[in-house]
């Protein structure tokens, strides 16, 4: 199998296999709230693993220390993206006459759209190290896109918007998870790049893994015990995949 054809499967593993989450929404609302509810602790734990062991090592590996400064600017400038231009995963419903405002929703729409982009650029750099680590990254990419693309159908449908036209715009938004990927396939050619775009990508899951998704992992939980489980198990199986795939391309 080509290098292009596997990152392809790859990126549609991070992007438009996501939307399955947001079909189950469209159609199954109880089973969709049992996925969501599961799906956040699971993601939490994939997405600190592979950032601490995973892309930080290999970008530490390739461009020395200056690999956690990127990640500390990007950690940070994931929180002021989010709360001050778009909303990357914390859509918040304003709501006007029992509705999204539709200037709310073209936030959700612009977020989605840049962020992934983002987990193109993240699946690719570590396809280019390994492409063990990019199945792992494309593999975290999924488990936090899935309850992502749940609560985004949620709110399109609370504004009115019609199955359809739903559809049609998470498969626009997603695609761009592979335009991401493959710019990043034909431009990069430096370690410097890599390693860079493999911090920036670090600091992001980090960001998404610690404040977006750890502080909710109670939500839907009878004890906060319970809850536990599925974070655990993420990481368990991360460390697993981790361990079976060698750190050398």
């Amino acid at each position: 199998m080509s290098e292009v054809l596997q990152l392809f499967l790859l990126a549609l593993l991070g992007s438009i296999v996501a939307l399955l989450g947001g079909v189950v929404f469209l159609y199954d609302r109880k089973l969709s709230s049992t996925l969501e509810r599961h799906s956040i602790p699971f993601a939490a734990g994939v997405l600190v693993t592979v950032a601490l062991l995973a892309l930080i090592p290999e970008a530490f590996e390739l461009i020395g220390e200056s690999a956690l400064v990127i990640v500390l600017f990007s950690f940070f400038g994931a929180y002021l993206l989010e709360h001050f231009l778009v909303s990357i995963h914390h859509h918040e419903r304003h709501h006007h006459h029992g509705r999204v405002q539709e200037s709310s929703v073209a936030l959700v729409v612009m977020g989605d759209t840049i962020h992934n982009f983002i987990d193109g650029i993240a699946i690719a750099v570590s396809f280019f190290v390994n492409p063990g680590l990019g199945l792992a990254t494309a593999f975290s990419t999924f488990l936090h896109e899935v309850p992502h693309e749940i609560g985004d159908f949620g709110i399109l449908l609370s504004a009115g918007w019609k199955r359809r036209k739903i559809l049609l715009i998470n498969v626009i938004s997603a695609s761009f998870t592979i335009v991401g990927a493959f710019l990043t396939f034909f431009v990069a050619e430096s370690n410097s790049f890599v390693g860079g775009m493999m911090a920036v990508s670090a600091g992001i899951f980090l960001y998404l893994g610690t404040i977006d998704f750890l502080p909710r992992i109670s939500h839907g939980y009878t004890s906060r015990v319970k809850s536990l489980f599925p974070l655990v198990l993420g990481v368990a199986i991360m460390i697993a995949v981790l361990m079976l795939v060698p750190h050398a391309k």
